[in-house]
């Protein structure tokens, strides 16, 4: 490989830096939510995860639009500015809500941020660096966007310990990274320059949707398929507070989750970039199964938490990959359409499984949503067993 090509362009890691800033905010937040939903406002599981899965499934749907709409400015870092602010600007609303309704609506403005920026963003990583060092750009932004996940619920601990468990005072401090993280995107970023008389391109006109191929809708669809075999996050947390641990302790779920998802998010991109891709889905499915397994077996001790940084290693394994499939098999000229319409497909997979876990906790019990969670994946195995996308890496 090139001297120029080993290291990855510095707007890349700076892009990783802005996505853990805006994690460490996001998260100071979303990992008391689920508490602060169930013992401080009253809501029940079903509640929580109809808000749960309907902001994650808003901030999907609106990458379709925005993913399209970079494609037809040619440019992604403007609608990226303009998520990551209004992300930003959400962030004091989460302090100032006192009823469901408040938070929800303050959880879909900050996901239809997310939605914004999210397409737009993956779209430029692919256009700052090289087709054979997608793997590792991905895995390297990944990382370091974990690496915030589980910053910001450390945080959120010491301050709950600190402060007597005073959520609106954690949420008010979220407001500062993710300042921070909007400074550094406008000044720390460049997006590569748009080619010298190139055209502007529509993205909905049907003969340039076209261009989007077989291969990468079995993408689409495989993807959605692991989305609706993995639920918000948020019911690992109630899974380990249903075992007993403190109302203070339970951003450490996501800590726990995240550090092993950062840890693998880069080693394993890298290792996307010349290994079989079928083959990396697989086993990220297979470790998904055992942690629900164990999961269902036990709300308490070391099979709860080895159930928990087992999903934390799926996630490793699989969203780069995912991602920097969809890059392999969309033209340049619709990335950012490709990965709209992507997460698209796995918003509307989230919003039926949240919805779905919710009711079968609220139903059957915790074990059942966990149980649920491993069979739909031991189908995504089995749709992956069966084909597979013809693509480089895809054998």
């Amino acid at each position: 490989m090139a001297p120029a090509r080993s290291r990855l362009p510095a707007s890349i890691w700076a892009l990783g830096f802005v996505s853990l800033l805006m994690d460490v905010s996001s998260e100071m937040i979303h990992s008391l939510l689920p508490v602060f939903l169930s013992t401080g406002l009253g809501a029940s599981m079903l509640a929580i995860g109809l808000i749960e899965g309907a902001a994650e499934a808003t901030a999907l749907m609106v990458k379709v639009f925005s993913g399209a709409w970079s494609d037809w400015l040619g440019r992604r870092k403007p609608l990226a500015l303009l998520g990551y602010g209004l992300g930003a600007a959400s962030k004091p609303l989460f302090a100032l809500a006192t009823t469901t309704g408040m938070v929800l609506a303050a959880r879909l403005i900050d996901r239809v941020g997310k939605g914004l920026r999210g397409a737009p963003r993956d779209a430029l990583v692919a256009d700052l660096v090289h087709p054979e060092q997608r793997g590792a750009a991905y895995g390297l932004r990944q990382s370091l966007d974990t690496v915030g996940a589980f910053l910001g619920p450390l945080v959120a601990i010491a301050l709950m310990l600190l402060w007597a468990n005073d959520f609106h005072a954690i949420f008010w401090v979220a407001v500062i990274p993710a300042l921070l993280s909007v400074a550094l995107l406008a000044f720390g970023v460049s997006e590569p320059d748009k080619p010298a008389g190139a055209a502007r391109v529509n993205p909905i006109r049907r003969e340039n949707l076209r261009q989007l191929a077989a291969p990468y809708w079995w993408v689409v669809g495989i993807g959605a398929l692991f989305t609706l075999a993995r639920f918000s996050e948020a019911f690992l947390v109630l899974r380990a507070q249903e075992g007993g641990l403190r109302v203070a302790w339970a951003p450490l779920v996501l800590i726990a989750m995240n550090v092993v998802y950062a840890v693998g998010a880069y080693p394993f991109g890298k290792l996307a970039d010349s290994v079989s891709h079928r083959k990396l889905l697989g086993i990220g499915l297979v470790v998904l199964v055992v942690g629900d397994v164990l999961l269902a077996a036990t709300n308490q001790g070391v099979v709860l938490w080895g159930g928990i940084a087992l999903w934390g290693l799926h996630m490793a394994l699989t969203q780069g990959l995912l991602a920097t499939m969809v890059a392999d098999t969309a033209p340049p000229s619709l990335r950012g359409t490709a990965f709209g319409v992507f997460n698209l497909a796995s918003g509307v997979a989230l919003l039926v499984a949240s919805a779905l876990a919710g009711l079968l906790w609220d139903r059957l019990g915790g074990a059942s949503t966990f149980i649920a969670g491993a069979a739909i994946s031991l189908l995504a195995l089995a749709v992956l067993a069966w084909k597979a996308p013809a693509t480089a890496g895809g054998s």
